[in-house]
């Protein structure tokens, strides 16, 4: 462990929030477009995260992830943050020692409280608006690219989703809307933590729950528990309905993300490609269906 004296890894302004200076441990792998740190500071082990460079083109709201994230950290439902600094360009949050989530019946049970009180949270001031994210996504993609006529001739389809999904008329609440295992800690301590809420916004609580069933390949016994365990009741029809319709919708805005990444020469690579093509005909097939 030695002093840092990179200022690309350590901000500039460090002392308002830190009094001793802070040290580099190492960099933490597994973000695909931030940059995150371990670092001491203080005698505690803590997180910087640089946002990305692309944060635009992956239209990511910091000013609203700042105030989910506040909201989060008021009751403990996230590494406890201490400092987003006022450019937005990077956060330090503690340190959280635990692993990764687990989807198991305890596991499935602790996210859907957990997911229960994100969305009991207080309003943020922005709002998940799917038509305008896929739509902020093409704008950023780039359109010679070898999968984008794929890629175009399911926005029709997806809208007609988008559409349906809409007409249950819920009132929006705060959403993680990116819950995948890199962001679910089981901490030490016994508590499940939530991290990274950069996508967090207004919108409709089963896009959570379709991140949850997509992200993590629920089985239909692991869906059933997490809706029941989710309602506080057994799913019914109309719940199963409106949760397709989820995830055919995070489906689509997955491949766009991978695509507007490819097109800003983040994964600019053939591997890549092949991988969106191969996300666009699982798409397909979940649209027959």
């Amino acid at each position: 462990m030695s002093s840092v004296t990179d200022t690309d890894i350590i901000p500039a302004d460090w002392p308002q929030w830190s009094q001793s200076k802070p040290v580099l441990i190492r960099p933490l792998l597994g973000g695909l477009t931030n940059k995150s740190y371990l670092i001491s500071a203080n005698n505690n082990e803590m997180v910087l995260r640089r946002n990305s460079a692309i944060s635009g083109a992956l239209n990511l709201n910091r000013d609203t992830e700042a105030e989910a994230l506040t909201l989060a950290d008021s009751v403990g439902l996230c590494a406890p943050l201490i400092h987003y600094d006022s450019d937005l360009q990077y956060m330090i949050c503690r340190y959280v020692h635990g692993q990764h989530w687990r989807a198991d019946g305890a596991g499935i049970i602790a996210l859907a409280k957990l997911l229960r009180r994100i969305h009991q949270l207080p309003a943020v001031s922005g709002k998940l608006d799917i038509a305008d994210k896929a739509t902020s996504y093409w704008q950023a993609i780039n359109t010679d690219a070898p999968f984008a006529n794929d890629l175009r001739g399911l926005a029709d389809t997806v809208g007609s989703h988008i559409a349906s999904a809409k007409s249950f008329n819920t009132e929006p609440c705060l959403c993680h809307n990116d819950l995948l295992l890199e962001n679910l800690i089981a901490a030490d301590d016994g508590k499940l933590y939530a991290i990274d809420w950069e996508y967090a916004a207004m919108g409709d609580p089963f896009y959570d729950l379709a991140v949850i069933v997509e992200g993590h390949e629920l089985g239909q016994q692991q869906q059933q528990l997490l809706l029941a365990e989710y309602l506080a009741r057994p799913g019914v029809k109309e719940d199963w309905q409106r949760l397709r319709h989820w995830r055919v919708i995070y489906g689509y805005l997955t491949v766009l993300w991978y695509a507007v990444q490819w097109s800003s020469g983040v994964m600019a690579t053939a591997e890549a490609s092949r991988n969106i093509e191969e996300q666009i005909q699982v798409l397909k097939l979940r649209l027959g269906e």
